[in-house]
């Protein structure tokens, strides 16, 4: 999401009359594109940002992306200026023919109660499809051969005008008001249907995306991978823990049993696939037999790629309200448990994500 970002602030920067400096110290300008999802990222903007002040006094520097409140206010007198997100009408500069990003929602509204996502990006906005459905069909008649859908939930997408069309239904005394209610809200479709449209787009490419929420990978969703010739049969399907009172401590709406019987309906309709995740150790509270639980699913799962990483705080979500009881000793002995493991395992080779 955060390149994607940079490609539009590429774009912007061009248009008000800005060249790309072929290097670092040859910049007059630097956008910092930031990242509040977990605290090393903003301790190394801190560092970054009097590493080019030292270098350059004259260097102007503007800070945008991912941040949060505390960490906007703090570094505000340390840049010369702060940017908003970039907003969606503005076309990227692709850094790549081959292979492009593509937003179609971004923000969130799950609230897990350790990511500060929901505090940076706010609530969840879906782009149109009609919208998406153009980038995509100028993307191929460009060559472009791979496409990679983004969202921090994709497959939540269009859920709050669906959600508001079938509220507007239920309230409805005729059908008329139904058609009416559709007409004024329903503006998108469900993501399974967005899939569908795309994979029927002429062309030679491949259509990827990132990143699924278990409490609303549907049966629908499934089956249109199954189905899709252009659709990667590659799934990346954060579990976190493998433990029920860890995941409800983390707000994540599904249980352990409900995650299994996913894998083992995916595997059952799309037996070619891969299946990566993301894992955190170290959440408070997380006891040794809470992480075996965890352990223990990985290795039920076989998944072809971890991303695990350690707890940290952040600022003015739910999780940073517990004590964070679990010692970085200890965390990072966990860590190297499931990464040791991962990469034994011939069935999946962790991303180490520290």
């Amino acid at each position: 999401m955060n390149k994607s970002d940079s490609e539009r602030i590429a774009a912007q920067l061009e248009k008000q009359g800005h060249q790309a400096a072929q290097k670092l110290a040859e910049a007059d300008l630097i956008v910092l594109n930031a990242c509040s999802v977990r605290q090393s990222a903003i301790d190394r903007l801190y560092a970054k940002i009097n590493q080019l002040k030292t270098k350059n006094s004259k260097l102007k520097t503007i800070l945008t992306g991912c941040l949060l409140k505390k960490d906007r206010e703090k570094l505000k007198n340390q840049v010369n200026e702060l940017w908003p997100f970039c907003d969606f009408s503005i076309k990227p500069k692709y850094q790549s023919l081959k292979t492009a990003y593509m937003p179609i929602m971004t923000g969130c509204n799950n609230f897990c109660s350790y990511c500060a996502v929901p505090y940076t990006r706010g609530p969840e906005r879906s782009r149109p499809a009609k919208e998406i459905i153009k980038e995509v069909k100028d993307l191929v008649k460009n060559g472009c051969k791979e496409i990679i859908l983004l969202g921090q939930n994709v497959n939540s997408y269009n859920n709050v005008i669906l959600s508001e069309a079938k509220n507007l239904a239920a309230n409805s005394k005729s059908t008329g008001s139904f058609a009416k209610a559709q007409d004024d809200k329903l503006k998108g479709v469900s993501f399974p249907g967005l899939l569908r449209i795309l994979n029927n787009i002429p062309g030679d490419f491949q259509l990827k995306f990132l990143t699924s929420h278990p409490k609303d990978m549907s049966d629908e969703l499934i089956e249109t991978i199954s189905q899709s010739k252009k659709i990667a049969k590659e799934i990346h399907l954060p579990i976190q823990s493998g433990d029920n009172q860890i995941l409800k401590k983390m707000n994540r709406g599904y249980t352990v049993s409900h995650y299994k019987n996913l894998i083992k309906k995916i595997r059952r309709k799309i037996p070619e696939v891969k299946i990566s995740t993301d894992i955190i150790v170290g959440f408070p509270t997380e006891t040794k037999k809470q992480f075996q639980n965890t352990a223990q699913l990985i290795k039920w799962a076989k998944f072809d790629s971890a991303y695990i990483a350690r707890y940290s705080p952040r600022p003015g979500t739910a999780a940073a309200k517990l004590k964070d009881n679990v010692s970085n000793d200890e965390k990072k002995r966990r860590w190297k448990i499931l990464q040791d493991f991962l990469d034994k395992n011939k069935n999946g080779v962790a991303k180490r994500t520290k």
